[in-house]
């Protein structure tokens, strides 16, 4: 299967990391509890946000602290994609085969570099119905549980891919996925983390190093469900 997907700067990077492999999808069974921030209530929650609104609520270089550099988002170009090993992610086809535009109109996304390394973070934010937020992303999810490794040729680069499930974190929101990605090409590896969390109309996906991802996590939900 041949499918099309939107690359950025990060270049196979960010390919890849837009594709979600094996994760674990969990749902609360009580309301989201309080955290970093003032919790909303369900009206609140339910409003929808335009990407005007969402790409104020991204973390800046201030929220991040010092040695953080926010990346210029470039043109968008396409290349082929050939997903290997994996007949449910197969199944889906097209862009949701690769989860890397999600579909979802009302979105923004930001990409920091830290203190001059190869570490990076990135942050999404979309805004749509709860509905459609867990259907859409639950079902890429879904699909990738039974695909622990898989093959992505991308603009004729053969990368090998790895997942690893990861405890969620059950305390932030109402659904919330979590996994540690693994892809190797030309002899190098990269490990990347991804986590997302939906609470109510808001879907917030933070990607990249592992301990960068853990340190920025609340403080990107808190900002993202601002109330005012």
């Amino acid at each position: 299967m041949r499918v099309r997907v939107t690359t950025t700067a990060l270049g196979i990077t960010a390919a890849l990391l837009a594709v979600p492999a094996c994760s674990t999808v969990t749902k609360s069974d009580t309301a989201p509890s309080a955290h970093v921030g003032k919790p909303a209530d369900a009206a609140q929650r339910a409003v929808l946000l335009s990407s005007a609104a969402l790409e104020t609520r991204l973390l800046n270089e201030s929220d991040l602290g010092s040695g953080y550099l926010r990346k210029p988002e470039p043109p968008a170009q396409h290349d082929d994609v050939t997903v290997i090993g994996c007949p449910a992610l197969s199944e889906l086809g097209g862009d949701a085969a690769t989860g890397g535009t999600l579909t979802f109109p009302r979105k923004a996304k930001a990409t920091f570099t830290y203190a001059g390394s190869s570490s990076e973070i990135s942050e999404e934010l979309y805004s749509d119905s709860a509905n459609k937020l867990s259907d859409g992303i639950g079902r890429i999810f879904d699909a990738m549980t039974g695909c622990p490794t898989y093959q992505v040729v991308a603009g004729g680069t053969a990368i090998d891919m790895a997942s690893q499930k990861l405890p969620a974190p059950h305390q932030l929101g109402d659904e919330q996925w979590s996994q540690l990605l693994t892809f190797s090409a030309g002899g190098r590896s990269t490990v990347v983390k991804q986590t997302a969390i939906r609470d109510g109309s808001l879907l917030l996906i933070v990607s990249g190093s592992p301990a960068l991802v853990d340190r920025h996590l609340e403080k990107a939900l808190a900002k993202a469900e601002r109330v005012g």
